[in-house]
C-alpha cells in the first residue's frame, strides 16, 4: 500500500471512527472514564482526563451523521477504484 493522501485521509476516519464507538456505561465507566468521573469544581481547571472525555462526548455528538456519509463515500471509492 502507497503512502498516499487518501491513505491518510482513511487513518485519520478510522480514527475518529475507534472515538466514536467508545460506549460509555459498557467501555468508558469500567476503565474509569465514565460521566461521573471528569467532574471538577467551579472555578478548577479541567483537567486531561475531562477534557477527553469531552472530546469523546463531542465527537459522538457532532460527528455522527457526517462519518455515516464520509464512511459511505470511502466504501464507494474503495469499490469503484480498489
Amino acid at each position: 500500500m502507497a503512502f498516499t493522501l487518501y491513505s491518510l485521509i482513511q487513518a485519520a476516519i478510522l480514527c475518529v471512527n475507534a472515538i466514536a464507538v467508545l460506549h460509555e456505561d459498557r467501555f468508558l465507566s469500567k476503565v474509569g472514564w465514565g460521566a461521573d468521573q471528569g467532574i471538577g469544581g467551579f472555578g478548577d481547571e479541567p483537567g486531561i482526563k475531562s477534557q477527553l472525555l469531552n472530546l469523546v462526548r463531542s465527537v459522538r455528538t457532532v460527528m455522527r451523521v457526517p462519518l455515516i456519509i464520509v464512511n459511505s463515500v470511502c466504501i464507494v471509492l474503495l469499490l469503484l477504484f480498489g
